[in-house]
């Protein structure tokens, strides 16, 4: 397997692979991988343990702290740019598409025995954000015993309000999704959660606006739609047998024009409605709400990210065997 220099730096390779989904169609994916200094002391063959990290919808994988805190807490890490995202863009698709999520399943079976090549001993560690939160609880549902822990930054299990909203929804979008799955719905655009990310405006983060848009990609019928058919399983329980942990912010800020609390909150999720939700996952679940946080947690003002980065080591020592207890190491 060929690796090549990724975009973030010479800590970083990427490999693009192709593989295809439930409808037969091969389609890009691109595993990135973090490789320490050479000062990095690396766990013993028999002890290697890996964590791959799936992104939310119109997003892509770069945030080095996050990749810093699992090699430190004794993880090999990896992350997955799925089909139609970020280093898998390509100008043939529609940016963000796909009309089945299941779709993603072969990339993400694909990356999981590539890391285990990459020479991981244990069962893999699973986190996502957002939609690919949503993916990853749905993955790791269908796939027993092939995760160790499952890590939900933020995800989204649920729509605004209620399971109500989520049924109305599915009866408009469905006849579209049915005969133009491609459609763009004309939805109002919100660019309030990348303002408080990105640092061209007034966020921290350098963003590529080609792998992350602030106005994100168009919603489009089937992509909706396929989104509504995983809300309603997660709904329905999905009974993962490992240990899940969930990670909100205390608060949702969700209107149609900016205001200051977006600045301390979720501006995307109704955070209650999924912290409700996220109990039908599995017997074994933690929900940690997260005073001041961002839509991605890990993306909030340092002293809020560095809270998230102390409960999920906290829970790494209870459910994940060791980890240090501290924060991502600064270069």
């Amino acid at each position: 397997m060929e690796w090549q220099q990724d975009i973030l730096g010479e800590e970083f390779e990427s490999h693009a692979f192709a593989a295809a989904g439930v409808d037969g169609v091969e389609r890009t994916a691109t595993l990135v991988r973090f490789r320490p200094p050479a000062t990095h002391v690396p766990a013993p063959p028999e002890h290697r343990r890996a964590v791959l990290f799936l992104h939310g919808w119109s997003d892509y994988f770069f945030n080095v702290d996050l990749a810093r805190f699992w090699s430190s807490a004794g993880y090999d890490f990896y992350a997955l740019d799925m089909h139609n995202h970020g280093r898998s863009l390509r100008p043939e698709s529609p940016g963000g598409y796909v009309s089945n999520l299941a779709d993603y399943d072969a990339e993400i079976d694909m990356a999981s025995r590539l890391i285990r090549q990459e020479g991981a001993t244990s069962a893999l560690t699973l986190m996502g954000h957002s939609t690919g939160g949503l993916v990853a609880a749905l993955w790791a549902s269908g796939h027993p015993g092939a995760v160790s822990q499952l890590i939900l930054n933020s995800p989204w299990l649920e729509m605004h309000g209620s399971a109500l909203v989520r049924r109305a929804a599915s009866s408009m979008v469905g006849p579209v999704a049915r005969f133009r799955p491609e459609a763009v719905l004309r939805l109002p655009e919100r660019g309030f959660y990348w303002r408080t990310i990105s640092s061209s405006a007034d966020g921290e983060w350098a963003l590529d606006d080609r792998y992350r848009p602030p106005m994100a990609f168009p919603v489009r019928a089937g992509w909706l739609s396929a989104v509504l058919a995983g809300h309603t399983k997660v709904a329905r329980g999905l009974n993962i047998d490992v240990p899940v942990l969930v990670l909100l912010s205390r608060g949702s800020a969700n209107g149609l024009f900016w205001s200051e609390e977006m600045r301390r909150t979720d501006a995307v999720l109704d955070v209650n409605v999924i912290a409700a939700r996220a109990l039908t996952l599995g017997r074994t679940v933690t929900v940690e709400r997260i005073e001041g946080a961002l839509h991605d947690v890990f993306l909030s003002p340092a002293s809020v990210r560095a809270d998230a980065y102390e409960r999920l080591s906290r829970w790494l020592r209870a459910y994940g065997g060791q980890a240090n207890g501290e924060g991502p190491q600064k270069p």
